[in-house]
């Protein structure tokens, strides 16, 4: 193990990864706004606090195993490009951080008891796929992070069963096919924030056998694809002009400066630390758009 390094921030907080967040925070936003500009009935916004919660403690929980769980299979070394792992720099023991992760599934695991109250078997079964795949995205016999699986699994959990489960909890109804729609927006974007992180690591992740998508393919198919899932949302969003919802379209327009600048730092600067900020970027996109999109779909009600 690496000699720690000293750092002027709580290895806890690092190890929460705070700036990827923004995964479980916007399908809140986004399945709140749904609820109150499309429903027709009266959400119980209080729901919407204890699900972000939950939502929160599972990815959290999740960030905790991946930093033990990668350190144990040599993906993360002295050479990483990203920031900082706290297993791997030894600021804090791989059995704590274990410990820590099985707190924040247990404490997901109650606060999720009253939204399957309200939400019923849809909800528990969301609940119980979310809590094995935090678990098994990078651990377990099958990781699906080294297996190409990332962009995937981020699209389903951060997307379609997050802004979806998150409407029925408020609502009691699926909302069809606008929560579709919504979905995929907020998942492509959880995706960027992924696609982004696997091309900053390529050269680590081939080392350590992460057969991530951009490992596999290359710089130049991982710069391709974080393009496209940058432009998809906004494309995707035109079709909220079906649903009466035109500010749900042209209100993100408001976040393109951003996808812009993060486009052209992808595709322009070779992998390496800078990528950080890209990341960073990635995640002001997310919460940008999700806010912009919450504040058309309430516009005007129903």
């Amino acid at each position: 193990m690496t000699t720690p390094a000293p750092v002027s921030t709580s290895p806890w907080l690092l190890a929460a990864r705070p700036k990827t967040l923004t995964a479980t925070v916007a399908p809140i936003i986004v399945g709140t706004g749904l609820a109150i500009g499309l429903s027709g009935r009266p959400a119980r916004l209080w729901l919407a606090l204890v699900a972000l919660l939950s939502a929160l403690c599972i990815q959290i929980g999740t960030n905790l195993v991946n930093d033990a769980a990668d350190y144990a299979k040599g993906a993360d070394t002295a050479e990483r490009l990203g920031p900082i792992r706290v297993t791997q720099m030894g600021l804090l023991p791989a059995r704590s951080v274990w410990r820590a992760a099985a707190l924040f599934f247990l404490v997901a695991t109650l606060l999720g008891i009253p939204l399957v109250l309200a939400g019923g078997v849809p909800i528990l079964i969301i609940g119980l796929l979310s809590l094995a795949g935090g678990y098994a995205y990078t651990t377990g016999p099958y990781p699906l992070a080294y297996r190409g699986l990332g962009e995937v699994f981020v699209l389903l959990f951060f997307g379609f069963a997050a802004v979806k489960g998150m409407a029925y909890v408020l609502v009691g109804e699926g909302l069809w096919p606008w929560a579709e729609l919504a979905a995929l927006q907020v998942g492509l974007q959880s995706a960027t924030l992924l696609a982004v992180n696997n091309a900053r690591d390529i050269e680590g992740d081939r080392r350590a056998d992460k057969r991530t998508l951009a490992a596999r393919f290359g710089l130049r198919f991982a710069r391709v694809e974080i393009v496209a899932l940058v432009a998809a949302p906004f494309l995707v969003g035109l079709g909220w002009f079906a649903a009466g919802k035109p500010g749900a379209a042209l209100l993100p327009l408001g976040s393109l400066p951003v996808a812009a600048r993060l486009v052209r730092g992808v595709w322009n600067e070779p992998p390496g630390r800078r990528f950080n900020v890209f990341l960073a970027w990635s995640a002001l996109l997310q919460l940008l758009f999700a806010v912009l999109t919450f504040a058309g779909l309430v516009a005007g009600g129903r």
